[in-house]
């Protein structure tokens, strides 16, 4: 039990900065949110997650096909710390440009604005194949392909909750790129990221 309960939190912990974060799914969630109300928000989350589930499956796949390569631990850990390095980089940099771009969102519907903004974001395509892949390959020593879906079941419910509440409070009109809370927490989110970078490094 205290396993699984350490694994859910390095999962929890890794994944809110790459779900919390500003870009271009956050800023269309505001505008449908404004628009729309909070269930735009879940729609938003449905279309990430018809994205992310596949992409997680293939992913363990080809993660188990590594688990024979001893070598191969070592790989993923050094490409996990540099993704959570130059994450965490992009992160902070985005966060103190305060960029938005709702453009995009009143062209399309929230369930297909979700899919796409996440299919063709290059940087959730990164995070899945460098910092992901590691969450995934560990899932996958702890408890074989079923560790997959522990994984990405202690992953996906965080962008159903945050999408939600991103578009809940939009709809109320609070004003969420300039928050200063919000920004401490992105600070707050990075140095974890940097943290457990290190750790993967030293690990592997």
């Amino acid at each position: 039990m205290e396993e699984i309960l350490a694994f859910a939190a390095m999962v929890i912990l890794i994944s809110a900065s790459g779900v919390m974060s500003p870009g271009p799914l956050f800023a269309a969630n505001i505008f449908y949110g404004l628009r729309d109300g909070a269930k735009a928000g879940l729609k938003m989350a449905c279309g990430h997650t018809i994205v992310e589930f596949p992409l997680v499956f293939l992913l363990g796949i080809g993660a188990l096909s590594l688990e024979s390569l001893p070598e191969s631990r070592g790989a993923i850990g050094i490409i996990g710390s540099i993704g959570l390095f130059a994450f965490a980089g992009l992160q902070l940099r985005t966060v103190f440009k305060q960029r938005t771009d709702s453009v995009f969102a009143a062209k399309h519907s929230s369930l297909l604005a979700g899919i796409l903004l996440s299919a063709l974001n290059p940087f959730f395509l990164i995070w899945w194949f460098t910092i992901g892949f590691k969450l995934i390959s560990d899932s996958l020593e702890l408890w074989s392909f079923w560790g997959i879906g522990m994984m990405f079941l202690f992953h996906i419910w965080m962008d159903f909750v945050w999408l939600w509440t991103i578009a809940f409070l939009a709809s109320k009109s609070s004003s969420l790129i300039s928050n200063k809370s919000y920004r401490i927490l992105m600070i707050i989110l990075s140095g974890v990221l940097v943290y457990f970078g290190i750790t993967f490094l030293i690990e592997a």
